[in-house]
């Protein structure tokens, strides 16, 4: 696996988000990523029981934000080559392509995503 540098920008699976950020520090397993774009929209509920309604807390999952900066494991790194989006027009997108995907679907668990979407919507775009 190649070594990646810091200053280097690539995409990184974070949870079930996945983004566009900066490498900001190196360490044993994992790079300091800091976000710059959604690529895709974190899922909704209890990562431990996905599309599952009937959980203990169904969580909200938020997008990361704008230079929040996380640890993503290394193998979950990979280099990026193109224009960076507008974090604020990624994560419209991101958003709203998760939102087609669940209103193709007729499950408790995606009804329930919806509204947890719709209400981060607002919180997003207000």
């Amino acid at each position: 696996m190649d070594e990646r540098k810091i200053g280097e920008i690539v995409t990184g699976l974070y949870k079930t988000g996945k983004y566009i950020g900066e490498i900001t520090d190196i360490r044993p397993m994992h790079y300091l990523v800091k976000v710059k774009a959604v690529l895709k929209h974190p899922q909704q509920g209890d990562l431990h029981n996905p599309n599952q309604v009937d959980v203990q807390l169904f969580h909200e999952r938020r997008a990361l934000a704008y230079n929040e900066q996380t640890n993503v494991p290394k193998k979950m790194v990979k280099l990026y080559d193109g224009d960076v989006p507008d974090y604020k027009e990624s994560l419209k997108d991101a958003l709203h392509s998760l939102k087609n995907e669940l209103e193709q679907m007729d499950t408790t668990w995606a009804k329930q995503s919806l509204e947890n979407l719709s209400s981060l919507e607002k919180d997003y775009f207000h």
